[in-house]
């Protein structure tokens, strides 16, 4: 099946529409930040670094440690970049250009988020590294993917839909890490169920001038529990990464550096520290993935 130029947009450069990236211009081995001055972050622990890039909010920086090449991408904040982060990632790699047609020997990447977070329960403390298990959806990235579950994502998630059934007008989805990587890159990190929120304030229960419609939303978050799964933090992207990645056949494990607590009502004193410090626990393990 040939995709069509309004679906796929490749530029008169023949680079991917958004990202502003070539086919061989990625790794297999993808770390994406948010925020895109953390690329150089990340990258100033390479070993050299062969290609640097950028268009919108969408930085690009590809290169090794010893002889392992990585790539290390700024997706922007929120499940609507993720949505063209992934799309356009898996277009790169399993879609011939030329012909726009979907490659017969597809590519799985493995894909690391490294972002911030805050921990909702009282014994996940400021400056915790901590790997998501679950990816919790509240936004609405899924209604628009056909998106199957396994046995065990079917059941935690009807525990958790029973839990928030009187929160009529949500309807969260829900997907697990990848077993390999969080075997490997998550093996000696806390773990646990990561909220993703549409929204910084409100959607994660912040209240500043504007009322809440939910009212202690992170006493309802922190309340839930199904046999040894428990919600332990809330961001903005791991939910619809974990989603997205399984649906196009991608490996993807979300990596939190806690810089808040919610239950304590306290911030950081050295968020970049605490950053820092889970991009060095990532890039130390990363050889170690296939």
């Amino acid at each position: 099946m040939k995709i069509s130029e309004s679906d796929l947009i490749i530029n008169p450069d023949g680079t991917i529409y958004h990202l502003n990236l070539l086919p061989e211009d990625i790794a297999q081995t993808v770390i994406t930040v948010g925020d895109p001055e953390r690329v150089s972050e990340v990258s100033k622990y390479f070993d050299r670094i062969e290609l640097r890039k950028g268009k919108r909010e969408f930085i690009t920086h590809t290169g090794y440690i010893g002889e392992k090449r990585i790539t290390v991408l700024s997706t922007g904040i929120g499940t609507d970049n993720i949505d063209i982060v992934f799309n356009e990632l898996d277009a790169l790699v399993n879609i011939d250009f030329e012909s726009r047609a979907i490659k017969k020997d597809l590519t799985s990447l493995n894909i690391i988020r490294i972002g911030t977070s805050g921990a909702v329960q009282p014994d996940v403390p400021m400056g915790t590294i901590l790997a998501s298990s679950f990816g919790l959806g509240m936004d609405a990235l899924m209604n628009y993917y056909v998106h199957e579950l396994s046995g065990d994502e079917r059941l935690l998630l009807d525990d958790i839909k029973s839990h928030f059934a009187h929160l009529k007008h949500i309807n969260p989805y829900l997907t697990a890490a990848s077993d390999k990587l969080l075997n490997t890159i998550g093996k000696d990190m806390a773990k646990g169920i990561t909220i993703t929120a549409p929204g910084f304030y409100a959607p994660q229960g912040r209240l500043v001038r504007a009322k809440n419609a939910i009212p202690n939303f992170i006493g309802l978050i922190n309340s839930f529990k199904s046999n040894q799964n428990r919600i332990t933090n809330l961001e903005m992207e791991t939910a619809g990464i974990y989603a997205l990645a399984k649906v196009l056949g991608h490996e993807a494990l979300s990596v939190n550096a806690i810089l808040a607590s919610r239950v304590n009502l306290e911030f950081s004193k050295a968020p970049n520290k605490i950053v820092d410090q889970a991009i060095k626990d990532v890039l130390g393990k990363i050889s170690e993935i296939c």
